[in-house]
């Protein structure tokens, strides 16, 4: 089976790549800056990853996001409409529809994003899903929550750096509980769609079965690490001070990255299992952190 991936360079895209080449499936990129990205259309499905992400830093244009992650994508989408490929996939977010989850995150909330970025996949989203899809064709929006892996760079490698440079985490006070999404998860939910034809279109979200607080994040890179937990139970009061200087200066603790860090932000994947049959995934949350931080260290 031929697949056409943006995006292959990411992340994402490299590691699905790579597994899904070992799985026999043939990989084709395509890079949607060439003017000639449309020549190919000799694939049985398309896989979106390509975007801009979100900027923690708030430093990017807003009209960049929409360039990106809404007018490309339903340039490719029209692609897909007049072309013969069968699946489109397109990755998505959980934080299009939204920023803040107060119970568990479900596909049938209603949208309400508050950042740019945010809001330019979900009307990526809102233009595929109004379009006439022809019957042997099935489009798949994956709401994946975050994805981490060996050779991600974010808010696992900052927590991780620093347990390893010996430095207090300072945010114990905050009691949070938050899904993760491991690479090989994703990897394995992705293949799943392509191979089983009977699985419908429709919008899913992507996460890990287990749910984990940060703090317990910091206990499990310390023991992975073989490190000395020195968690801090400083005053959400102090903390959120600390926050607003560095909003001015652009310090690495700001309110966005405390935001991410503490917040509660659980994301149900019962409809995809529902729909492959299945009770669990192959790895747990805690299977999938191990092997990230295990890749800091290599590395």
């Amino acid at each position: 089976m031929k697949i056409l991936i943006t995006g292959s360079t990411g992340f994402v895209g490299q590691n699905l790549s790579k597994y899904l080449l070992a799985e026999n499936f043939l990989i084709d990129p395509i890079f949607l800056r060439n003017s000639n990205w449309n020549n190919n259309s000799n694939a049985e499905a398309i896989i979106h990853l390509a975007g801009k992400a979100h900027d923690t830093k708030n430093t990017s244009d807003d009209s960049e996001y929409f360039r990106v992650n809404t007018e490309l994508t339903k340039e490719l989408f029209d692609f897909f409409l007049e072309s013969e490929v069968r699946d489109f996939i397109y990755f998505s977010s959980v934080k299009a529809v939204a920023d803040e989850v107060s119970d568990v995150l479900f596909e049938d909330i209603q949208a309400y994003p508050k950042t740019p970025y945010g809001q330019s996949k979900l009307q990526a989203e809102e233009y595929i899903l109004s379009q006439k899809l022809h019957k042997d064709k099935r489009v798949f929006i994956i709401r994946p929550c975050m994805i981490h892996g060996p050779g991600n760079k974010g808010n696992l490698n900052l927590l991780y750096n620093v347990v390893q440079k010996g430095m207090p985490y300072p945010l114990a006070a905050f009691h949070n509980e938050r899904s993760f999404l491991g690479i090989d998860n994703l990897n394995f939910l992705i293949k799943e769609i392509l191979e089983n034809k009977e699985i419908p279109s429709g919008v899913y979200n992507f996460s890990d079965d287990e749910v984990l607080s940060t703090n317990e994040l910091i206990q499990l890179i310390s023991s992975v690490s073989n490190k000395k937990n020195l968690s801090l139970a400083i005053p959400q009061s102090v903390i959120k001070n600390i926050a607003k200087i560095g909003d001015l200066i652009r310090f690495p603790l700001n309110s966005e990255t405390i935001k991410k860090m503490t917040e509660n932000y659980r994301v149900s994947n019962s409809k995809i299992k529902s729909v492959l049959g299945i009770e669990k995934l192959p790895f747990t949350a805690q299977q999938g952190l191990e092997k990230t931080i295990k890749s800091f260290i290599n590395k």
